[in-house]
């Protein structure tokens, strides 16, 4: 991959996703400072010597003033409320974040005269989609704020090109797993897949659900697209080499789906452990199939996932997480 040297800010760069951003940024030459209010994010993922600004980005002023003084040649979005059924719970708090709390970066940017803007986005932005496999031409129509609030920044991003020079790309994620050596999955609450299993292995959890059983699938059970953590940051790192003008919309994800029940095997097989395992009815709006057609992001950004197997991405998280039992350490 093309070496850096380029000064970047990282929103969200003590979340999950952006702390191994992060790591990457540095292992190639860049400059990185991290703008996060550590809600959900850990001031201990952010590498010793790398600047943490503690701000919200819901205070347009302090982000204004950060950028301003930074002067960065990008900004690597991934700050934002992420859990669907608190978003439907807390509509309010997530427009706030996710959509003015983006508005503020943006504007803050277009004062600062930065011009490069790599937006975290999400598969939600499609709703129910009619097709298991999902091109990026598909019909948006989410269903829950989560996914509105990022719909509402993508449908921003063309205006400020326009009136702004903004050079943009949007990555829609689906689902995303692993860990590095140092940084791994510390949400608190937990609520994706492998990491939940793994807990339940370590005593925290009583048993793994498996939400519907009875699917038209293999096994019965639900199949979803997962991308390893770094493959899913390496393509951020593709595009920001290319964002001399806007690259559009990709999806990032693998060529195959897992099933829930491929994911519970994979991981007896890997921690050579029994997973405790309830079978419960399916969830309202599950469909049986999701998966992401990234062929754009293979074949415009060049973009080679190779270590998005079930093996690598459960093997990551185990070994962090045994490294790591308590995650972070915080609160």
């Amino acid at each position: 991959m093309k070496r850096g040297g380029m000064k970047v800010i990282v929103t969200g760069g003590a979340g999950y996703i952006g702390s191994i951003a992060v790591e990457r940024l540095l292992e190639r030459g860049d400059v990185v400072v991290v703008l996060d209010n550590c809600w959900r994010g850990h001031q201990r993922a952010v590498p010793n010597d790398v600047e943490l600004l503690e701000v919200d980005l819901r205070d347009a002023e302090a982000v204004t003033s950060a950028i301003a003084a930074v002067k960065p040649e990008a900004v690597l979005h991934f700050a934002a409320a992420t859990i669907v059924p608190e978003s439907v719970s807390q509509p309010a708090e997530y427009f706030a974040i996710n959509v003015s709390g983006t508005l503020n970066v943006l504007s803050a940017m277009a004062s600062a005269g930065v011009r490069k803007f790599v937006f975290s986005s999400t598969a939600a932005v499609y709703g129910e989609p009619k097709d298991p496999v999902i091109r990026e031409d598909a019909d948006l129509v989410p269903i829950n704020p989560y996914g509105l609030s990022k719909l509402a920044v993508e449908q921003m991003l063309p205006a400020f090109e326009r009136a702004y020079g903004l050079a943009y790309v949007v990555f829609r994620y689906f689902n995303v797993a692993g860990a590095t050596k140092e940084r791994g999955e510390d949400h608190r609450p937990e609520t994706h897949v492998i990491p939940v299993a793994l807990q339940t292995l370590f005593g925290k959890r009583d048993h793994f659900s498996i939400f519907g059983t009875d699917y038209p699938t293999p096994d019965g059970t639900a199949i979803r697209d997962y991308v390893h953590v770094v493959d899913l940051v390496d393509a951020h790192l593709l595009a920001l080499d290319r964002l001399d003008n806007s690259l559009g919309e990709f999806n990032l994800g693998s060529r195959d789906g897992f099933s829930v029940r491929q994911i519970v095997g994979a991981i007896e097989h890997i921690t050579g452990s029994k997973l405790p395992v309830t079978e419960a009815p399916r969830r309202e709006g599950d469909p049986p199939v999701l998966i992401a057609d990234s062929t754009r992001a293979r074949t415009d950004l060049g973009w080679s996932p190779s270590q998005s197997t079930l093996d690598e991405m459960i093997g990551s998280a185990w070994d962090w997480m045994q490294r790591n039992p308590d995650g972070y350490g915080e609160r």
